[in-house]
């Protein structure tokens, strides 16, 4: 059987003027196929360099000059100020609301994010936020013990009203408490659970207390303008004492004074690691520790070492966070610091990673002052570590799954100009070094750097599910300056200067009607 272009050839050969015109028709498609190529290639490395694509934008090759600097932004940058119609809250609100955030401080972080919002939606008087003084901290600090109580609720004066405590209420010449009915939101709580039963309870009891308060308003929300008040919360009202900024900007100069530095979370820990079910490599005393520890913490579930490590469930060792960093071609007179809690199993996993990168340090390393010393596993070194890693020049988490520490950076980062970040993808990595384990190591650098490679390394990119909001709030809070798309247009200068103008005006809207607010009801 003859194929259909032999056919339509010799068919053409039958007059002189078939062949020329056959010729120059090839010609005419082969120049547009030409153009089509090029121009989808252009597209191609136009959008890898900062538009959302997941790539690194390094090409084939790690330039580690390159890593050292911010990520490509694309024409993108952060801004989280309104860009539509956003009314200053109100004289007369529906009640108050407290919460009680439980949880590590990254965990509470979030929810402080969420509550904020939570009140917003239901036009509340927010209380300052409860910091719960968990077992696992054993730590006391509370809000006012961690961050700056009065640039919170000044920087959130266009989007909330906060207060520190439930005022106290004169009725029949008498003073009298407002009782906040307590709740329990469901998990990943919808808008309209706040705006129907919370509500609810608030506007029948002047008050709602909100416990336990973690993960309990839904991360994707198809409102902008809610998520760009979670930014402003995050990114600009969340600002440490001054003690931690100071400590913290100490560690950093000091680290910076003989160069660049990267910050690395090892989350080589023992809640992490029975969490993942990852026993093995320990000896039956560490295995019968962490086993319990998970019996005691977890949902019961039948997990399996080997089939958990081929697809990339166990936190990545020190010695095998050290190879990657090295077939990266970064040396050992790269300078270190290590964000982690008292890592299981001790100096000897800690060993290979220091044969390989001598230039180690901790906060209690860099800068042993008696406050930080007394308060080395507590919410100060947490919140010392937060800030460290955030201004370092490279961040590198080992386990970004369920680790609000390292997942909060990596969205604070990406806000704080597209900082470089290596995130390892330990699906791809994991049957490379499982490989290297079984003797096979032929190109096992090169392999490595491969799987790097297809990695974001800090630019603008698509959040994709199980990414959480925190992690990457992209596009909703950037812009751009001359956008393809208008509503990604940057908001104008003067965005301040009109909601305190509509602050203003609604102050002056107060006095003149003289409104009742709940404390007086």
């Amino acid at each position: 059987m003859r194929r259909p272009g032999r056919q339509h050839s010799k068919q053409a050969a039958g007059g002189g003027g078939g062949v020329m015109k056959g010729t120059l028709g090839r010609l005419l498609i082969g120049v547009v196929v030409l153009l089509i190529c090029t121009v989808s290639f252009l597209v191609m490395t136009t959008t890898s360099g900062g538009g959302g694509g997941g790539g690194s934008g390094f090409g084939s090759e790690i330039n580690l000059d390159k890593l050292w600097r911010s990520a490509d932004s694309g024409g993108w940058r952060p801004s989280s100020a309104p860009r539509s119609d956003w009314p200053p809250p109100p004289s007369e609100t529906n009640g108050y609301l407290r919460v009680r955030c439980n949880g590590g401080l990254n965990q509470q972080r979030t929810a402080i994010c969420n509550a904020v919002l939570a009140a917003r939606i239901m036009n509340a008087t927010l209380v300052l936020p409860e910091l719960d003084a968990n077992s696992f901290w054993h730590d006391d600090s509370g809000f006012g013990g961690i961050y700056d109580v009065e640039h919170f609720i000044q920087s959130l004066r266009y989007d909330v009203k906060i207060v520190q405590k439930i005022p106290e209420i004169r009725k029949n010449g008498k003073t009298k408490k407002i009782k906040a009915v307590q709740l329990r939101p469901p998990r990943d709580a919808p808008i309209s659970w706040y705006t129907t039963d919370a509500l609810a309870k608030m506007k029948e009891h002047g008050a709602i207390y909100l416990t336990p308060f973690s993960h309990r308003l839904a991360e994707e929300i198809d409102n902008p303008e809610y998520q760009r008040l979670r930014c402003r919360v995050n990114y600009h009202a969340l600002r440490f004492k001054t003690n931690i900024m100071k400590i913290s900007q100490s560690i950093v100069d000091k680290l910076r004074s003989r160069g660049h530095f990267m910050s690395i979370h090892l989350r080589f820990e023992m809640d992490m690691l029975a969490f993942a079910g990852c026993f093995d490599i320990f000896n039956p005393k560490e295995q019968e520790i962490l086993k319990k520890y998970r019996k005691e913490n977890f949902a019961p579930k039948k997990l399996v070492y080997e089939e958990r490590r081929a697809i990339g469930k166990c936190p990545l060792t020190p010695e095998e966070v050290g190879l990657i960093l090295r077939a990266m071609r970064f040396n050992n007179s790269t300078r270190i610091y290590l964000a982690a809690g008292e890592l299981f199993g001790g100096e000897r996993f800690m060993k290979p990673f220091r044969a390989l990168f001598t230039h180690l340090e901790t906060h209690s390393s860099v800068d042993p002052t008696d406050e930080l010393s007394e308060n080395t596993q507590g919410l100060l070194g947490s919140a010392v570590d937060y800030m460290v890693c955030l201004l370092s020049d490279i961040f590198m988490p080992t386990y970004d799954g369920p680790s609000n520490f390292a997942n909060n950076l990596l969205g604070h980062r990406l806000y704080y100009g597209f900082r470089t970040t290596l995130r390892p993808d330990r699906k791809a990595l994991a049957p490379v070094f499982i490989d290297r384990e079984k003797g096979r190591t032929a190109g096992f650098e090169e392999a490595v750097r491969k799987a790097m490679l297809k990695t974001n390394l800090g630019g603008p990119h698509k959040r994709i599910p199980p990414e959480s909001f925190y992690t990457n709030s992209w596009p909703e809070c950037f812009c751009q300056t001359s956008p393809k798309n208008p509503e990604d247009k940057c908001p104008p200068d003067n965005v301040l200067e009109i909601l305190e103008g509509q602050l203003s005006e609604a102050a002056d809207g107060r006095e003149s009607n003289s409104t009742i607010s709940v404390a007086e009801r």
